[in-house]
């Protein structure tokens, strides 16, 4: 290995990997929720910060959406 080396000639390039990166974000989740993931994650083996995001990106391949439909009482 060489004591030093000489990086003027190195050109550079996007990441390959910038699209996959994740942000960090701040939610609130119902204790019932938190608690089905992990144990999920449990039984997995995968984190269950992961499970959350591999779901959700399910749901958004799937183009699925949520029916809110609040019900008036009289």
């Amino acid at each position: 290995m060489k004591d030093e080396y000489d990086l003027s000639q190195l050109k550079s390039r996007k990441n390959p990997y910038a699209s996959k990166l994740k942000k960090p974000v701040t939610m609130r989740l119902g204790e019932d929720v938190i608690e089905y993931f992990k144990e999920m994650a449990e039984e997995s083996g995968v984190p269950y910060q992961s499970l959350i995001n591999l779901y959700l990106r399910d749901c958004v391949a799937q183009h699925r959406k949520i029916d809110i439909s609040w019900q008036r009482t009289p």
